[in-house]
């Protein structure tokens, strides 16, 4: 793996918004070589809280002997625009004035982010991405990327994702940002502001990546005694304090928001008619037990994207699954990649 490095846009970035970003940045790992014919490119693009060091949080499908194993593709992560993970974000110093911008940051799209990578992407002098992939938020992104340039991915992975974000999934984000703001800090734009309220929207946001199932096979009490202190309350605390510890409400805040901008179809005649653009070779997974994005969101993809594969995980681990299970995803794209899907 490389270090982490970082890329610095020529021009400011003009965003969806109208609003122009000066000064961005960009920090992106790469793992493996580029062979001599420059056509073992794997793009992958993060999730939500994830960032470019794509072997810590995706182990098992990507990483020595995996899947896709650095001693064959070259692989390359970049931190999402708004990011506090090495990319520009709301504790970055503007440049025009020094200071961090906190929650005056300006409104993110996801069609920003993928228009920040899109100039990563020509720096690097990638000019064909063998397999684009990406889960939830990195799906967004990943689908995104695909329709606005379709003749650089080869194949695309989308897992756990959609095409335009749902009212439910914008109603979950509302949730976690009320729990944000409703933390006096938060506006008092420090690096540590909104820390409780990060942690309340955490836990909120847990109950939407997992399932009935998966709490009552981890957190369920090995005794009928507990009147308090159950260990599904110190579950959701733990993983509150866990975000806490490596995130910050301002960023948590542009990257929900940003989520919520997704719909492939604003500008393009809708969404069967933006999805009608991919020309990648497509596999879309779904997980049975997703609440957050049901396989009815990825049946839709599958539909509507010209030849593209529908498989679907039983798993109990919830949205989280597109992470967790990673056998499974192996062995769908060994079967996607083999001469007949059956």
């Amino acid at each position: 793996m490389s270090d982490l490095q970082s890329f610095f846009l020529p021009e400011p970035l003009t965003l969806e918004s109208g609003e122009v970003l000066t000064g961005v940045e960009v920090a992106y790992h790469t793992f493996g070589t580029l062979n001599a014919s420059r056509d073992n490119v794997v793009w992958v693009c993060h999730a939500l809280t994830a960032n470019a060091d794509v072997e810590s949080w995706w182990p098992g499908l990507f990483g020595p002997e995996c899947y896709f194993d650095p001693a064959d593709w070259f692989v390359v992560c970049a931190n999402v625009l708004g990011s506090c993970y090495g990319s520009t974000s709301p504790l970055s110093p503007a440049p025009e004035t020094g200071a961090p911008r906190f929650q005056q940051f300006p409104l993110l799209t996801i069609r920003d982010m993928v228009a920040a990578h899109e100039e990563l992407r020509q720096h690097l002098g990638i000019t064909q991405v063998h397999t684009l992939i990406g889960g939830s938020l990195g799906g967004q992104q990943a689908l995104e990327w695909a329709i606005q340039l379709p003749t650089v991915f080869e194949n695309l992975v989308l897992l756990a994702t959609n095409a335009q974000h749902s009212p439910w999934g914008i109603a979950f984000n509302e949730a976690q940002r009320l729990a944000v703001f409703a933390d006096p800090t938060y506006h008092q734009a420090t690096p540590e502001g909104g820390a409780a309220g990060l942690r309340a929207a955490r836990a909120v946001a847990l109950l939407s990546y997992r399932s009935y199932g998966a709490y009552a096979d981890t957190q369920a009490e090995p005794t009928n005694e507990k009147i308090d202190d159950f260990r599904a309350s110190a579950y959701q605390q733990y993983q509150g304090d866990k975000l806490v510890a490596r995130f910050n409400a301002y960023t948590y805040v542009v990257l929900s928001k940003a989520m919520d901008s997704h719909n492939v179809g604003r500008g393009r005649g809708g969404v069967a008619a933006a999805l009608r653009r991919v020309q990648a070779r497509t596999l879309v997974v779904g997980i049975t037990s997703d609440v957050l994005f049901p396989p009815a969101e990825q049946q839709l993809l599958a539909r509507h994207i010209p030849g593209a594969v529908y498989a679907e995980m039983d798993s109990r681990f919830g949205h989280d699954g597109f992470l967790i299970e990673t056998a499974h995803i192996t062995h769908l794209l060994e079967r996607f990649h083999a001469t007949t899907f059956a």
